[in-house]
C-alpha cells in the first residue's frame, strides 16, 4: 500500500527572515511595518504583542490564508517594529502611519471611507446582521462606522455563527466567510439563544462591551487547529481594537467638551 506524501506548507517568512526572528520578537505592544526589497511600505498593522501577531503570516497556506496576504508574505524582505505604550497607542500610531503612507496590501483606515451603520435585528429563531448606508425601520443601529463597518460586520458574523454551532469545525462556515468573503447582509440561526445573543449584542455596542469576548468564549470553546485559533484571535482582535477607538472617541469628545 502506497503512502501519501505530506508536503510541508511554505513558510517564504522564515526562509527570508529566519525562524531566529518570530522568536526574538517582542512580546509587546506596538506598531510593525512590513517592506519590500525597494523598501517600500508593504503593511502596516497594529498588536497588544507582536511575537503573537506575527505567527499568523509564518504558514502560507494557499487554503488557509487570504490571496491578497500570500502575495504580500512573498515580497516582504523586511519587517521592523515600532514600539508602544499600550495597545490604544499602537492603535493611533497605526492609524496615523495608514494615512500617511497608504501602503498597498492594507484597506481599512487607509482611505476615508463613507458612512456606514451596523445593523441587526431578531427573525425568528436567528439574527439578521448587516452593514447599510442608510438604516431601515426595524432594525437596531451602530454608526456611522467610516470604512471599518464591513471589516467589524465579518468578525461579528463569524464569531457569532461559531457561537451558536460550538461544535461545528470553522471548514462548515457558509462558503467563503473564512476567506472573509461576507455578503453584507447575513442571517445566523441562533434557536432558543436568539434573544440572548441579541441583548449581548446590544450591550457591546452600547453597555458593557468588556463582556463580549467571555460570553463568546464560553459559546465557541476551545479550537485545537492552528489556523480556527489564528481566525477566532484575529476577529477577537478587530472586536478589540473598536472598543479602543470607541473609548478613545468618548474621552476626546469629553475633552473638547471640558475645554
Amino acid at each position: 500500500m502506497s503512502q501519501l506524501l505530506l508536503i510541508p506548507d511554505p513558510r517564504p517568512l522564515d526562509e527570508r527572515l529566519g525562524r531566529k526572528f518570530f522568536r526574538k520578537a517582542p512580546k509587546r505592544p506596538g506598531v510593525y511595518v512590513m517592506r519590500d526589497a525597494a523598501e517600500k511600505v508593504l503593511y502596516v498593522g497594529k498588536a497588544k504583542d507582536l511575537r503573537q501577531r506575527l505567527r499568523n503570516y509564518r504558514i502560507a497556506n494557499p487554503d488557509r490564508m487570504p490571496r491578497r496576504h500570500l502575495r504580500m508574505v512573498r515580497e516582504v524582505a523586511r519587517i521592523e517594529f515600532q514600539f508602544c505604550r499600550d495597545e490604544s497607542a499602537a492603535l493611533r500610531r497605526e492609524s496615523t502611519l495608514l494615512r500617511s503612507w497608504k501602503p498597498r496590501f492594507n484597506r481599512a483606515g487607509v482611505w476615508p471611507g463613507k458612512t456606514r451603520f451596523f445593523v441587526w435585528r431578531r427573525v425568528e429563531d436567528g439574527l439578521e446582521l448587516a452593514v447599510t448606508d442608510v438604516p431601515e425601520a426595524g432594525w437596531q443601529r451602530f454608526g456611522p462606522l467610516g470604512g471599518g463597518g464591513r471589516h467589524l460586520h465579518r468578525a461579528l458574523a463569524r464569531l457569532l455563527w461559531l457561537a451558536m454551532n460550538p461544535g461545528r469545525a470553522l471548514a462548515e462556515l457558509p462558503a467563503g466567510w473564512a476567506r472573509g468573503q461576507v455578503a453584507e447582509a447575513v442571517r445566523i440561526r441562533c434557536g432558543r439563544s436568539a434573544e440572548e445573543a441579541a441583548g449581548v449584542l446590544a450591550a457591546f455596542f452600547w453597555g458593557r462591551p468588556e463582556g463580549f469576548a467571555p460570553w463568546l468564549a464560553s459559546r465557541v470553546g476551545t479550537r485545537t487547529h492552528p489556523f480556527e485559533r489564528g481566525l477566532v484571535a484575529g476577529d477577537l482582535e478587530t472586536l478589540q481594537e473598536f472598543s479602543a477607538r470607541q473609548e478613545q472617541a468618548g474621552k476626546n469628545r469629553l475633552q473638547l467638551a471640558l475645554l
